[in-house]
């Protein structure tokens, strides 16, 4: 193992137990916000191997999001399942909705792409309004604490809550991290700087393009079904535009392209907004103005510009 490797295993690692120690320090408060951002964040690791990694710019992951979460949601509340089969059914439900949109998709590039996603999310957003009698429409639906009892563990208490969303947010960071530096994920991000020059190598562009929507999509519905388990609620604003526009700015604040980044541009925003909340109403407008200071003097995102300054060896 290279000097490197054991450099960023550690950064890594050691960011893993500094929020499992977390757990027993934090107040309550700070410690459910903390769970809600772990979640988040692995949402957003998806959108980053797509658009970090690959420089596909999606404006429909909501879609991904609220396929997970309503694929778990829906199957316990009308067809019965318990919490593991439910996350089952949410997972494969990301699997098929993000290959569907694929294959769909990458058909057009730059602008159009951005465009063809977004009349998807909106879709979904719409068919979960439409189908208002199964789904409560805008209005949602509250998943009961006692069909949130995962292997006789009740995901509503605030312990197994929180290590749950860390355990989540492991799995996902140890992917991110193995992906972008395997092969695949080499591929990847050289198809984002030069996709005519990859083609021109003998590697198939598109398969490599599809494998990331599709990897990307499943975490970002993995992360919604997991949302809804923990926090016992699933609603048409998770499939919204906001939801799209949400892992965007957390991955261009974190850092985009690099593994660090969606967490710290998610633990950033959250509080941003969370603290300017508290002071006007006008809360955005604070949000607003901190990141266009922050793009102005970071342009690389947080991440991006330890990575800049400090260390280049930051994946």
């Amino acid at each position: 193992m290279s000097h490197e490797t054991r450099r960023i295993l550690a950064l890594h690692g050691g960011l893993l137990v500094l929020l499992l120690g977390l757990q027993f320090v934090l107040p309550a408060y700070h410690h459910g916000n903390l769970a809600r951002i772990m979640v988040l964040a692995s949402y957003a690791i998806g959108y980053n191997i797509l658009f970090g990694y690959t420089g596909l710019l999606s404006l429909g992951h909501a879609l991904f999001f609220a396929a997970g979460m309503y694929g778990m949601g829906l199957t316990i509340q009308h067809a019965g399942f318990s919490p593991a089969p439910a996350l089952l059914a949410g997972l494969l439900a990301g699997v098929a909705v993000s290959a569907g949109l694929a294959v769909l998709a990458l058909r057009t590039s730059g602008v159009a792409f951005m465009i063809v996603t977004l009349m998807f999310a909106q879709a979904g957003y719409l068919s979960i309004l439409y189908f208002g009698e199964y789904t409560r429409g805008d209005e949602g639906f509250v998943i009961q604490t006692t069909q949130r009892m995962l292997w006789g563990i009740d995901l509503s208490d605030p312990t197994n809550r929180y290590l749950a969303a860390l355990l989540l947010f492991s799995v996902c960071l140890g992917l991110s991290l193995w992906l972008v530096r395997a092969p695949f994920g080499r591929v990847l991000v050289a198809i984002r700087e030069n996709e005519e020059r990859v083609r021109m190598l003998g590697y198939d562009t598109h398969a490599h393009k599809l494998g990331a929507m599709i990897v990307s999509g499943t975490i970002s519905a993995l992360a919604g079904a997991v949302y809804g388990l923990l926090f016992g609620y699933a609603g048409a604003s998770f499939a919204s535009v906001q939801y799209s526009i949400f892992p965007l700015l957390w991955v261009l604040l974190g850092g985009a392209g690099t593994v660090l980044g969606p967490f710290l541009g998610t633990l950033f925003m959250f509080y941003l907004i969370d603290l300017s909340s508290g002071l006007t109403t006008a809360y955005m407008l604070i949000a607003g103005v901190a990141l266009v200071v922050l793009t102005l003097f970071a342009p690389q995102g947080l991440a991006g510009e330890l990575r800049r300054r400090l260390w280049g060896w930051l994946p």
